[in-house]
C-alpha cells in the first residue's frame, strides 16, 4: 500500500502546486541518475519498468523563469541540474519546491540538494545522498548508501550493504542493517536495530542504543560525549568487550571473563573465546550491556 501511493504520488502535483515541469526520459535498467539542485524536496521510487519520470512542482507560476533546468539523457545516464538564475532571501523562505522521480528500481542514484528533505524508496543500487537543510529517509535500498545532512534527522531500513549515515543537526535511526554501519550526528540521539555487520556510532549531544543482530561478532566503536549507552549482543558469539564511562557506572547481564580489574566506571572482558573488539565510551552517562 505504500508503494501504491508513493507511485501515486509521482504522478500527480501537490495541491500547492501553482507551475509543473514534467519530463520522460529515456533511462535503462542498471543506469545512473543524477540530481543536483539548488534547492527543493527530492522524493526517488524506484520501478519495474524502464525510463525516468520528473515532475517539479512549485508553489509560484514562474518556475521555469527563475530556475533554469538542464536535463542529460541517454539510455545509460541522466542528469538533472537546477539552479536559479537569481536568489532572493523571499523564495529561500517562502517558495516551496518538490521533485517528484520514478526511474527503474536497479539505477544507481546521486542526489544533491541545497535545501530539502531527501525519500528514497525500492531501489537496488548504490545511493550517495546529499542535502544541506532537510531529513533524509531511505527504506529497502540493496546497495551501498551514504548519507549525508547538515540540517535534519536521517531515518534508514531494510538495507542490504554497507552504510554510512552522517548528521550535523538530528537524530539518527537505521533499522535491518546488512552490513557495516557507520552513524555520526553532532546533536542527537542514535537508534540502531538489528545490524548484521560492524557498528561505529558516535554522537556529541545524545544516548545511543544498538542492537546487534543474532550472530553478529564484528565489534565496532561505539561513542558519545553526553548520554547514556545501552547495547543488546548475542551472548552466544566471541568478541572483546571494552567500555568504559567518565559520568555514570557500568553494567553488563552478559557474563564475560574480565580481564585486568574491573571497577565501576571501566570494564574489559572477554565474551566466549574472544575476537573483534567492541569498545563502548560515554562521557556523560551509564552503559547497560544485555542479551538478545
Amino acid at each position: 500500500a505504500c508503494l501504491i501511493a508513493a507511485g501515486i504520488l509521482i504522478l500527480t502535483a501537490p495541491a500547492w502546486a501553482s507551475s509543473q515541469l514534467t519530463r520522460t526520459l529515456k533511462l535503462d535498467p542498471n543506469g545512473r541518475f543524477a540530481l543536483d539542485a539548488d534547492a527543493g524536496s527530492v522524493t526517488v521510487m524506484g520501478s519495474d519498468q524502464p525510463g525516468a519520470i520528473v515532475v517539479v512542482t512549485s508553489n509560484r507560476d514562474d518556475l521555469r523563469d527563475r530556475i533554469d533546468f538542464n536535463f542529460e539523457e541517454n539510455p545509460g545516464m541522466v542528469r538533472l541540474t537546477a539552479h536559479r538564475r537569481s536568489w532572493h532571501l523571499f523564495n529561500f523562505f517562502f517558495e516551496r519546491l518538490s521533485y517528484k522521480i520514478r526511474v527503474p528500481k536497479t539505477t544507481t542514484l546521486e542526489i544533491k540538494t541545497g535545501g530539502g528533505g531527501i525519500t528514497i524508496y525500492s531501489m537496488s543500487r548504490d545511493a550517495d545522498l546529499k542535502t544541506s537543510g532537510g531529513f533524509i529517509e531511505v527504506s529497502n535500498l540493496q546497495g551501498t548508501l551514504h548519507a549525508h545532512t547538515s540540517g535534519g534527522h536521517i531515518k534508514v531500513e531494510q538495507i542490504q550493504g554497507d552504510t554510512a549515515l552522517e548528521t550535523s543537526g538530528g537524530g539518527i535511526e537505521a533499522d535491518s542493517i546488512d552490513g557495516r554501519l557507520v552513524a555520526n550526528t553532532s546533536g542527537g540521539p542514535i537508534d540502531i536495530d538489528q545490524v548484521t555487520g560492524r557498528v561505529d556510532a558516535h554522537t556529541s549531544g545524545g544516548s545511543i542504543g544498538a542492537t546487534f543482530r543474532k550472530g553478529n561478532a564484528h565489534g565496532g566503536l561505539i561513542e558519545t560525549s553526553g548520554g547514556a549507552i545501552h547495547l543488546r549482543i548475542d551472548p552466544s558469539v566471541n568478541l572483546e568487550i571494552d567500555a568504559s564511562t567518565s559520568g555514570g557506572s557500568i553494567h553488563s547481564s552478559i557474563p564475560l571473563r574480565a580481564v585486568g580489574t574491573a571497577s565501576r566506571s571501566a570494564l574489559h572482558g572477554t565474551l566466549g573465546s574472544g575476537g573483534e573488539l567492541l569498545r563502548v565510551h560515554t562521557s556523560g552517562g551509564s552503559v547497560l550491556i544485555e542479551p538478545l
